[in-house]
């Protein structure tokens, strides 16, 4: 199977995720700086979330790119990490919301940690499918950083509960 398929509807998934997170930005009543300061918090955490959607589309990408053969696992792990990245913008809003409260930053922390999850077994589930000569296999090496992200997202999760 190719891979065009599954990138364009997860490049389509991607743009909605980041189009629903900007519309959860409504416009404030009042035409001076006090009206604007009432949203810092909810502008923060979707600075933070399109970031983090903005690496996940690139990693995604570079991954995809690396990737010669789509299995039906491949399909099924892609839809895993798209249904985590699709909660960013309920996670996000509701951590802005709130202004950073510890149960939505803790639920926005487990989202993350759980999107890190669904990618790292996207990544296997390619590399299984491609064998052990994969392309891909070869680009991630060791991946320290992917193995050490989810530690740190637990530790996030974890201060939250003192210092949201």
């Amino acid at each position: 199977m190719g891979k065009e398929r599954l990138e364009a509807f997860s490049n389509g998934v991607i743009a909605i995720i980041i189009t629903i997170m900007v519309l959860e930005m409504h416009v404030p009543r009042g035409a001076d700086l006090h009206a604007l300061r009432r949203l810092l918090p909810v502008f923060l955490s979707y600075v933070l979330s399109f970031v983090y959607v903005g690496i996940y589309w690139n990693n995604h990408h570079h991954m995809l790119h690396a990737s010669r053969r789509i299995s039906g696992g491949v399909l099924w792990a892609n839809l895993h990490l798209l249904f985590w990245l699709s909660l960013f913008p309920f996670a996000t809003g509701w951590m802005g919301e709130n202004h950073f409260a510890v149960l939505p930053s803790v639920l926005y922390g487990l989202v993350l940690l759980l999107a890190g999850i669904a990618y790292f077994i996207l990544q296997q589930t390619i590399i299984a499918a491609e064998g052990p000569n994969s392309v891909l296999k070869l680009a991630v090496g060791r991946d320290w950083k992917g193995k050490v992200s989810p530690l740190l997202y637990v530790v996030g999760i974890g201060v939250s509960f003192f210092h949201s």
